[in-house]
């Protein structure tokens, strides 16, 4: 019993930390960001993408049949070919998933750039206050001053 409550009680420790709490908020936000990033590539880059090059960036519906299966007679969609059992090697798709990524990681790398140059901005900001904060230096007759009333002491 004094192994289980041992137990018990080190789960709770490892539970409340300060560390898993943050990995669990780490992750929930990490999961809205993608939402918000895969809005941003699908709703905002990519239409704009298909407006300079004059039509849709959509390659999904292009692919090779390498195989058909005997006697197919059915549509010729990936799709549908691929549920019939044909080898269809689907170029397009990957090519599609591939662009996807790529601006994803553009947009995610101008976003970590924006937020690096934010917090080097504040950074800076801290310490100019930090060395206003300072005090000024001690006037040089000041100094004198104190050096000979340290003489006279002695």
């Amino acid at each position: 019993m004094s192994k289980v409550r041992g137990f018990l009680s080190e789960f709770k420790e490892f539970a409340v930390k300060g560390n898993m709490i943050d990995l669990a908020v780490g992750v929930i936000i990490g999961a809205a960001f993608s939402k918000i990033i895969d809005s941003l590539v699908a709703d905002v880059i990519m239409p704009l993408v298909a407006f300079v090059v004059g039509g849709e960036v959509d390659f999904t519906n292009q692919f090779w049949v390498l195989r058909l299966p005997e006697g197919y007679t059915g549509a010729h969609t990936a799709e549908a070919l691929s549920a019939a059992g044909a080898v269809v090697l689907s170029w397009g798709n990957f090519l599609t998933i591939l662009i996807n990524f790529i601006l994803l990681a553009f947009v995610v790398f101008c976003m970590v750039k924006a937020v690096n140059a934010a917090r080097r901005s504040i950074e800076r900001e801290q310490e100019t206050e930090t060395v206003e904060a300072a005090p000024a230096p001690t006037p040089e007759d000041v100094a004198l001053l104190r050096e000979i009333r340290d003489l006279l002491k002695k």
